[in-house]
Parts: C-alpha cells; sequence; structure tokens
C-alpha cells in the first residue's frame, strides 16, 4: 500500500476518533468545570537501559497538554544510543503523539478494585539514522531521514493524585524498513 493512503486512512481514523471522543466531551463540559491551562498539562516520558553484548540506552521526554479530558495530545525529543558487537550508532530526532481515553477508571464498569484507565494511541516519529550503520549497501557517511506511525493501545495505573504509568502497546504500520521496532513495540511511560 502507498505511504500516502496509509497516511490518509491513519488521519480520517485518528479524526473520527477525536470527534467521537470530543461529542462524548461536549455533555461532559456542561456538568464539570473545565480545569485552567496550568493543570491540564503533562510531563513525562520512558528511559531505556539495557547493558552487556547488546548496548540500548533510550531516552524519550514528553511535555503534553489534555484538549479535553479524553483529548491529549504531546511531543518531545527522542535520543537512543544503540551498540552491538559489528558496530554503534546514535539515533535522534522527536516524535508527537495523539492520546484518546477510552474507559477513564475501569472501576466504574467492573467494582474490582481496579482504577485502570485503558486509551488508544497513535504516534508520528522522526528520526535520523547513520546511513553508514543502517544502509545494506556501503554509504559514505551522512544521515537519513526516517519517519514512522504508530497506533495501539495501553493501560493506564494512577500512582497518585497527579500521575501515573502506562504501558503502551504500539504497532509500526508505515512498515519497518531498518528494523528500529518489534511489533508490537512495548513502553512502559510515567507521566505528572
Amino acid at each position: 500500500m502507498d505511504r500516502r493512503i496509509k497516511r490518509g486512512v491513519l488521519l480520517v481514523m485518528v479524526l473520527s476518533l477525536g470527534m467521537a471522543a470530543a461529542s462524548q466531551d461536549i455533555g461532559e463540559r456542561d456538568s464539570n468545570v473545565r480545569p485552567p491551562f496550568s493543570q491540564r498539562l503533562f510531563f513525562g516520558g520512558s528511559f531505556g537501559l539495557q547493558l552487556g553484548s547488546i548496548t540500548n540506552i533510550d531516552l524519550a521526554p514528553v511535555a503534553g497538554v489534555w484538549l479535553l479530558p479524553r483529548v491529549a495530545v504531546g511531543a518531545g525529543p527522542s535520543f537512543q544510543y544503540y551498540k552491538d558487537p559489528a558496530g554503534g550508532t546514535i539515533i535522534f530526532g522527536g516524535r508527537a503523539l495523539l492520546k484518546l481515553s477510552i474507559i477513564q477508571d475501569l472501576n466504574n464498569i467492573l467494582p474490582l478494585g481496579l482504577n485502570l484507565g485503558i486509551f488508544a494511541t497513535g504516534e508520528y516519529e522522526g528520526l535520523s539514522l547513520e546511513k553508514e550503520f543502517f544502509s545494506s549497501t556501503p554509504a559514505t557517511g551522512g544521515r537519513l531521514y526516517y519517519d514512522s506511525f504508530l497506533v495501539g493501545a495501553g493501560l493506564s495505573q494512577p500512582t497518585g493524585a497527579r500521575s501515573n504509568m502506562n504501558i503502551s502497546f504500539l504497532w509500526c504500520i508505515t512498515g519497518n524498513d531498518y528494523g528500529i521496532y518489534d511489533n508490537p513495540e512495548i513502553r512502559i511511560e510515567f507521566y505528572f
């Protein structure tokens, strides 16, 4: 499938989910006072560390805002150092994400004492890769740009009054030409 078609399908899906969440929030807006902007901001991200014959250090902070009670957007830089017996590389870039809260508190549906939230998420990631490390043909150096769309779902567990831990399962839907992602890509992130 052509990349433009995939992007178009993804954009239609994201906009549809966003409009569905927004229409549900219109009824909630009448009964709830919208919190000030400073209380709708969130910060967090993920940090990964693997040491041994393969070294992988991954740092991806995120800052964002809750646009509606069930819709959040965020963005942040991404940095990764990877080294294996064949060589090492530095990968850097940025990502933007959209998160749609499907169920904010599972305990309201099933009173089991689980305060889990369930969400759908979409992510765009643009990365700068070293040609020498990622190209199968001999390269003279330099970098190449690689962009990808990831979609998935996850669980959110509150860890305090204004913090939570998320586990996300993401699939790369625009191809994984350079083998950067596992399918599914599993991420554990903390937000405050």
